[in-house]
């Protein structure tokens, strides 16, 4: 039972910590839409979301009403379209289509995002993913809501270097049709080496083949509060630093716990998992970076930071798992750059690079994410940098992921509006050496001896 006290608590944390629910995600599969002609498909698409989804904005707001907890997002994924389209689409023009549709869907139930754009290619494309790749610049930049992603490796597959050659391209296109907005297309694109799928986070999101006909996961976040309750310890040992952080990741996925029950009763739709991410915004207070600064670094990046963020998310994953039986998705700590007050001003002032970030996303949740890099970064170069972040992913036998926006026109030392929840960001310097032999290499990246386990 939850007690007087916990109540007056769980309002502080919201009122003065910015504790919020990120977001309810609604995965709709959309295998029974399948149909070898292209209109019947985007009809099937469009009529099967909004049956599913039609109440998902009102009863997130109700819930808000009625517990007093923020919902920031409510958000919709799809089965891949790689996988759904593969019948009726025999063009990059079709499946655009289908990208249209989905934004068109998404408006009329008025979510903020809609995700599951995506092709699963770890260990090779078939011609229909390699179309779908090859329309996501003109996807994104046609549609509002449309989140895009790519699975290009995993460990029991390795890496399909022909995907992210390709990928490498494509962000460079994405951007390029989206210069007039600070190519802010690339911020709706992600590339994953072993990607969850039961993720309700965008960009990333799909809804797995695997999964029901419908799902509820919900997305917890607090990284003030963490902080916040780091102030009462500062100075302690590693034992009461820990304990803090697992208590108090413990409270946070009770709060999101509360809200996915309340979302699954209300829309008759099965739970899934509460991913419980330190997720932050550009709001003052709310950063991962600042997180890292109360356990005892001057800045994001200065030496020992990978050993605190490891510490951090591994205690927000043990305090969490104790809260819900279903903790799942990504859950941790992400570490965005323009999505993080703290990270951008470790980034000006010198102490947070792209190579140490990727250190950093050895022990994170996800990888490189929100990076703003120049617009005239050569693409074998974007393929390299994804490739790096797979083969982390790929050896260490977790989820990691790039978002990179080579903002076209603005060079390093330049700042990108994106607004809203994106932030704005700094533009990286990025190692100017090449690796096109490299990169121009055809194949696989094969799978690691330890990914032998049958």
């Amino acid at each position: 039972m939850i007690n007087l006290y916990e109540v007056n608590e769980t309002n502080k944390m919201i009122d003065k910590e910015n504790l919020d629910v990120r977001t309810i995600t609604v995965g709709i599969s959309l295998l029974e839409c399948m149909d070898g002609d292209i209109g019947r498909l985007c009809d099937n698409i469009y009529n099967r979301i909004l049956s599913v989804a039609r109440d998902l904005v009102k009863t997130g707001a109700d819930i808000e009403q009625e517990f007093g907890i923020p919902i920031v997002n409510k958000r919709i994924s799809v089965t891949p379209i790689g996988i759904v389209g593969s019948g009726a689409c025999h063009s990059e023009d079709d499946f655009v289509r289908i990208a249209r549709t989905l934004d068109s869907a998404a408006a009329e139930v008025g979510v903020n995002f809609i995700g599951g754009y995506s092709a699963l290619v770890s260990k090779g494309m078939t011609e229909k993913d390699e179309l779908l790749i090859r329309s996501i610049p003109r996807a994104l930049s046609s549609t509002e809501n449309v989140c895009s992603s790519v699975n290009v490796g995993s460990t029991r597959d390795g890496i399909n270097m022909d995907a992210v050659r390709l990928i490498g391209e494509v962000i460079s296109d994405t951007a390029e049709l989206t210069k007039d907005a600070d190519s802010i297309g690339c911020a709706k694109f992600v590339v994953f080496c072993n990607a969850p799928d039961d993720n309700p986070f965008m960009a990333g999101a799909f809804h797995g083949v695997t999964g029901a006909d419908a799902v509820i996961h919900v997305g917890v976040s607090g990284p003030g509060v963490v902080k916040t309750a780091l102030n009462e310890v500062r100075g302690k040992s590693f034992e009461i630093l820990c304990e803090t952080i697992k208590k108090t990741a413990f409270k946070i996925t009770r709060v999101g716990q509360l809200a996915a029950r309340e979302a699954s009763a209300r829309l008759d739709i099965p739970f899934g998992i509460i991913d419980l991410s330190l997720a932050p915004t550009p709001a003052i207070g709310d950063s991962v970076a600042d997180i890292l600064h109360e356990i005892g670094v001057e800045y994001a990046g200065a030496p020992g930071t990978t050993a605190a963020l490891a510490l951090l998310n591994d205690q927000v994953k043990k305090g969490g798992i104790m809260a819900s039986s279903y903790v799942g998705g990504l859950s941790g700590a992400f570490i965005p750059v323009s999505e993080d007050q703290g990270m951008i001003d470790a980034v000006e002032r010198g102490a947070l690079s792209l190579e140490k970030l990727e250190a950093m996303t050895c022990v994170c949740s996800v990888g490189l994410d929100m990076i703003a890099i120049p617009g005239d970064t050569p693409t074998s170069t974007i393929s390299g940098i994804i490739a790096d972040e797979m083969a982390i992913g790929m050896i260490n036998q977790k989820t990691t992921a790039v978002r990179l926006i080579p903002v076209k026109g603005k060079k390093v030392g330049d700042t990108v509006e994106f607004g809203g929840l994106l932030g704005h960001a700094p533009v990286m310097e990025v190692n100017s050496f090449g690796c096109e032999d490299f990169i121009k290499r055809t194949g696989r990246i094969p799978a690691p001896i330890h990914s032998f386990k049958n």
